[in-house]
């Protein structure tokens, strides 16, 4: 059980980081630009947080490429999965294969429900710091990939465990030379850029190169958020509002949401990812009710993030609108 005096003390540190709390008002009804008027979401290159994401990996009999919008409505990024060292692969393939009318028609359906359309590189097949892939060359290849096939920016999965574990620094270094050259093509403000870290890598002083916390010193800058993969990390971590949001365990520490924010990362960039139900990650698993009244904590004391799940077609509209109801519903 999370102590008394801890929790007071992180909630004291989000109130002087954020000062009294203002909820915003939900995503779909847009955000004001500088003259004071409301900007629909669909019009904004990069919208601001909460930022509501869905892969889609998994090949779906009858459907080639995204969803219809009306199938993932809640959500305001579609992350197409995967663009891998090789080529395209799965969800991502499938939009390659589309005409262009088609992958146009796609876009107009998305841009009018106020949903982003990008492509997440990597995953847990590629490891391209360990296969000593350029990074300069890879992220030229991927923001070419992007601009071609009209999609509004890129996920960064990145998951090569051995590079990061061995602590030498190469695994940071690559991340930071492949987002900043990935910047080069795919200016910030226009396009979205993402990682999607898991979350043990936010650890202090755990990690010899320093993981993300150096990834985010480095480019954090660059980068428009994180989704945080809180799950496949061990039976029962992560798995409360406790160790979610205000302590995580010994085994990870100082990775709960609060305690990264604490670390210097702005909390409005820090993602909750989820897996959709107890099948799609070894752990991590939260019921759409527990995840709303973790969602909803976090959003009493001012965060607005978002939340990120893996993935679709396990996760819809019904998945989001039962985790958003209570802390931003629609």
């Amino acid at each position: 059980m999370l102590s008394v005096v801890l929790r007071v003390y992180l909630f004291a540190f989000v109130l002087l980081i954020r000062g009294p709390v203002v909820h915003s008002l939900p995503y779909s009804e847009g955000q004001a630009n500088t003259s004071g008027h409301a900007v629909p979401p669909s019009a904004l290159a990069v919208p601001g947080p909460p930022h509501f994401v869905v892969y889609g990996d998994r090949y779906v009999a009858g459907m080639t490429g995204p969803p219809p919008a009306s199938q993932i409505r809640g959500f305001n990024v579609f992350a197409i999965s995967f663009l891998l060292l090789e080529g395209a692969w799965d969800k991502a393939q499938e939009w390659a294969s589309l005409s262009a009318s088609e992958r146009s028609a796609v876009k107009a359906q998305y841009q009018a429900a106020g949903i982003k359309l990008i492509v997440s590189v990597f995953g847990a097949t590629d490891v391209p710091t360990t296969t000593r892939a350029d990074p300069v060359a890879t992220a030229n290849t991927v923001a070419a990939w992007v601009l071609e096939y009209g999609l509004d920016g890129v996920d960064v999965d990145y998951e090569d465990f051995a590079a990061m574990d061995a602590g030498d620094g190469k695994a940071e270094a690559w991340l930071v030379s492949f987002t900043r050259q990935l910047r080069v093509h795919l200016p910030q403000g226009t396009y979205i850029l993402t990682h999607a870290p898991v979350a043990p890598w936010f650890t202090p002083n755990k990690y010899g190169g320093g993981a993300y916390r150096i990834v985010h010193a480095q480019v954090g800058s660059l980068i428009d958020w994180y989704n945080v993969q809180y799950y496949n990390q061990g039976a029962t971590e992560y798995t409360t509002c406790d160790n979610l949001l205000w302590q995580s365990s010994s085994t990870w520490p100082g990775t709960s949401l609060f305690e990264i924010a604490y670390s210097g990362i702005p909390w409005e960039k820090l993602v909750i990812g989820k897996p959709a139900n107890s099948g799609s990650a070894s752990s991590g698993y939260m019921s759409t009710a527990t995840l709303a009244s973790c969602v909803q904590q976090a959003r009493d004391v001012g965060w607005n993030g978002g939340v990120m799940v893996w993935q679709f077609p396990d996760a819809a509209s019904a998945w989001i609108q039962a985790v958003r109801a209570s802390a931003f519903p629609m």
